[in-house]
């Protein structure tokens, strides 16, 4: 009987253990996930702060081209209020990208404005800024990827339910022409 006991008790001990690290390291998946998606945020809004001075520029040339203008702005309103929804933000962002491509077709038919030297600045921030987006898309995507992984898994998705642990959704894009980046070549 007292070996009985004693097995049950290191049993338990075991259990109680492997417990805490499994929840332990989907707490620190959750963070990490979270900083990622932090990090896509800060990405947007550097690229939502490039716009309106992208807007202004190209206004300076092409003063005629108004409802242009106007659905960047409205674009880029509506995916700065997007929730922090994977999906929600995939789907603003696909408004934003097509404005902004409707933007840049404008300016390539002003020769002086692709020599201008404040427009060739933002673009390149906003190429590099479109890179820095894509780069905090697939780090996250690779987060997210992990934290599901670990609360779906046997034994683990049993304390995972327990702790209310959810997938995540990625980020992602639905529509292929998407998936590229904004083009901003002139």
């Amino acid at each position: 009987m007292g070996w009985l006991l004693l097995i049950l008790v290191v049993l338990a001990v075991a259990v109680l253990f492997w417990g805490v690290a499994v929840y332990n390291g989907l707490i620190k998946l959750k963070n990490r996930v979270d900083e990622a998606w932090s990090d896509i945020d800060v990405q947007l809004k550097r690229r939502y702060d490039l716009i309106p001075n992208v807007v202004e520029t190209v206004k300076g040339y092409a003063k005629h081209e108004k409802g242009v203008f106007e659905k960047v702005t409205q674009a880029r309103t509506a995916a700065m209020s997007a929730e922090s929804d994977p999906k929600a933000a995939a789907a603003a962002e696909k408004g934003l990208t097509g404005a902004l491509k409707t933007l840049f077709a404008v300016a390539e038919n002003y020769p002086e404005l692709k020599a201008n030297q404040n427009f060739l600045s933002l673009q390149q921030e906003l190429a590099d800024t479109e890179d820095k987006i894509q780069a905090a898309r697939r780090f996250y995507n690779g987060n997210v990827r992990d934290f599901n992984i670990k609360i779906e898994v046997f034994p683990n998705n049993l304390l995972a339910g327990m702790f209310g642990f959810t997938k995540r959704d990625l980020f992602e894009i639905e529509d292929e022409q998407e998936r590229k980046n904004v083009e901003v070549k002139f």
